[in-house]
C-alpha cells in the first residue's frame, strides 16, 4: 500500500537493524500514522494482544517474527526451551485467528529440528519469519486476483455501473502484510478501472471499519461510505448491495466462517435477501482439524472497557476517551462470531475460489484430504 507515494508494508525489519521489528500502529490510526519498534518476543506479543496490530495473516507474521526475535538471545544450551516459551506466550496471547497458531508452529518446527550452530539457527529464523511474511503479501495479491472475476461478472451483469461491495470489520492491507483478503479484490477492480464502492461497517465496538477500513480505502482513492453496523440489511433490501466480502479468523474444513462479531448478521441479511457472501482467505486461515466451527472454533472474549468506552478525535485535534453508557452498568465483549457454510456463497483462496464445503475446499487442497 502507498501513502503519501511510499511504499509500506505492516510489518517489516528495521533498515540496517534486522535485530528490531516494525510496524504500523494500528492503535493510532486513522488519527496518525505511526511506525513503533519491536525489540524482544514480549514486545510482539503485547502489539498482538493490545492490537497495535491486528488481522489474522499479520498477527501469524508478527507471532513469527516474535520467534525469531527470541533465536537472537537464545544461546545453544537454551535455544530450544527459550523457543517452547516464546511459542507458549505467543499462542496465548488471541485464540481465536488460526493463523498465529500456524505461524508459530512453523517457525518452532524448523528451529527445533535445525542442526547448526545458534547464529546459523538465528539466520534461518529470520529467514522464515520474512519467508512468512512474503508469502502472505503474495497469498493476497492472488486472492485479489481470482476475487477480481466475481467483481467483473457482476459489473458485466450491470453493464458497467457501479458495483456495490459491502465489507464488515478490516480485512484490507491493515490486516494482513500486504494487500488484504477481502478488500484485496476492491483494489484490483478499482485499479483494472471497474467502477466499484464499498459499504464500510463502522464494526464496534473496535471500529476497525470506521478507522481502518474507511482510511486505507481513502488512501487507495475507493469510493466508499462509512455506515452503522445495523444498516447493512436495509441497504440489502433495497438492493444497494451487490456483493459482501469478509475475510475471516479461522475457516474449518467444512466451510464454517469465524469473523469479527456481526458477521454472521450480515450472512444472514444476504441470505435473506439473495446477495451473494463471500469469504476471503489465505491458506493458512484455514484449520483443517476442525468441523463444525459454532462447536469448535474458541471464541475470544475481550475486556468489557472496549465496549463502555470509545475513543475519538475532538474539534481541536486532541484524541480523548470518553464511557458511552452509565457509570455502573456492566458489559459483555465477544470478538467473533461464526457463519455456518450454508449461508456462504463462496470462499476466495489464493488458489481459487471454491465451494463453503468440505469437498469444495479440499477441490482445491486435495493434499489436506
Amino acid at each position: 500500500m502507498n501513502i503519501k507515494g511510499r511504499h509500506y508494508r505492516t510489518i517489516w525489519l528495521k533498515e540496517n537493524n534486522p535485530e528490531t521489528v516494525q510496524i504500523i500502529n494500528q492503535l493510532a490510526l486513522p488519527f496518525k500514522f505511526e511506525i513503533l519498534d519491536l525489540r524482544t518476543c514480549e514486545d510482539t506479543a503485547n502489539a498482538i494482544r493490545d492490537m497495535y496490530v491486528r488481522g489474522a495473516g499479520l498477527i501469524g507474521a508478527t507471532a513469527a517474527y516474535g520467534m525469531y526475535l527470541t533465536s537472537l538471545v537464545s544461546g545453544d544450551e537454551s535455544f530450544n526451551d527459550n523457543l517452547k516459551c516464546a511459542a507458549l506466550l505467543l499462542k496465548n496471547t488471541r485464540p481465536t485467528a488460526s493463523n498465529l497458531a500456524w505461524a508459530v508452529d512453523r517457525m518452532y518446527s524448523m528451529l527445533s529440528c535445525h542442526t547448526g550452530t545458534p547464529a546459523q539457527k538465528r539466520e534461518a529464523a529470520r529467514f522464515e519469519a520474512r519467508a512468512i511474511a512474503d508469502e502472505d503479501a503474495d497469498f493476497c495479491r492472488r486472492i485479489g486476483q481470482h476475487g477480481l472475476e466475481i467483481i467483473k461478472k457482476i459489473s458485466q451483469k450491470k453493464q458497467g455501473r457501479e458495483v456495490n461491495i459491502l465489507t464488515h470489520c478490516n480485512a484490507g492491507w491493515l490486516a494482513f502484510v500486504d494487500y488484504g483478503s477481502a478488500l484485496s479484490p476492491v483494489y484490483a477492480a478499482h485499479d483494472g478501472g471497474i467502477k466499484v464502492h464499498v459499504w464500510v461497517d463502522e464494526t464496534r465496538p473496535r471500529n476497525q471499519g470506521a478507522s481502518l477500513t474507511a482510511w486505507e480505502l481513502a488512501q487507495h482513492g475507493v469510493s466508499h461510505d462509512l455506515i452503522p453496523d445495523n444498516a447493512g440489511g436495509h441497504l440489502m433490501q433495497h438492493e444497494m448491495v451487490d456483493l459482501v466480502i469478509t475475510g475471516a479468523d479461522r475457516v474449518t474444513r467444512q466451510g464454517d466462517a469465524a469473523n469479527k462479531i456481526g458477521t454472521y448478521l450480515k450472512a444472514l441479511a444476504a441470505k435473506e435477501n439473495n446477495v451473494p457472501f463471500y469469504v476471503a482467505l489465505p491458506s493458512s486461515t484455514f484449520d483443517f482439524k476442525m468441523k463444525d466451527g459454532v462447536k469448535e472454533i474458541p471464541i475470544e472474549e475481550r475486556d468489557s472497557s472496549e465496549v463502555r468506552y470509545i475513543t475519538g478525535i475532538t474539534k481541536e485535534g486532541k484524541t480523548e476517551t470518553v464511557r458511552i453508557c452509565p457509570e455502573a452498568t456492566s458489559a459483555r465483549n465477544w470478538g467473533f462470531d461464526v457463519t455456518p457454510a450454508k449461508l456462504i456463497t463462496g470462499l476466495v483462496s489464493e488458489r481459487g475460489t471454491c465451494e463453503a464445503c468440505e469437498k469444495g475446499i479440499l477441490s482445491l487442497y486435495p493434499e489436506k484430504d
